[in-house]
């Protein structure tokens, strides 16, 4: 999964049996495809990639990938999850509505389900620290023309 810190919005999720470093780079494509138009070099120039530690995240496919794309590479600090807060409270929402709620008989079955509450989540869930707003109405905020004065 991948979550746009500044507005929340879940912008890739992807299921899949092994959890590999090409698997670790499919909801960062999904979000760079979305926001950018496509997958480029240097289309994502300026992004910031927030990751854990992980052997995924860490390895040279994932890093060589990133960079290609033009975003930095920002590691969490070791043993502190609050550095990643918005996509560990992200992660805890996601098992409680969709992970923990129903079994799943197949990994397509889980995949679409991931896509369809990602949708839902954008739209409606209202999130505390914008103000009880859904992540795509601060998206739609942020894109606002200014209003004149």
């Amino acid at each position: 999964m991948a979550v746009d810190h500044c507005t929340s919005e879940v912008v890739g999720l992807h299921a899949s049996r092994s959890a590999d470093r090409f698997q670790a780079l499919e909801p960062i494509l999904q979000g760079i495809r979305t926001r950018f138009g496509g997958v480029r070099e240097a289309v994502a120039a300026g992004l910031a990639i927030r990751h854990d530690h992980g052997s995924q995240y860490l390895s040279r496919h994932f890093q060589q990938q990133i960079a290609f794309l033009g975003a930095e590479s920002s590691p969490s600090f070791v043993r502190a999850p609050e550095g990643n807060g918005v996509a560990e409270r992200f992660i805890r929402t996601l098992k409680e509505q969709v992970l923990w709620a129903r079994d799943f008989d197949t990994v397509e079955e889980l995949r679409l389900a991931l896509l369809e509450w990602g949708d839902l989540y954008n739209r409606e869930w209202l999130v505390q620290r914008h103000g009880h707003l859904s992540p795509a109405q601060v998206r739609e905020k942020l894109n606002a023309p200014p209003r004149a004065a």
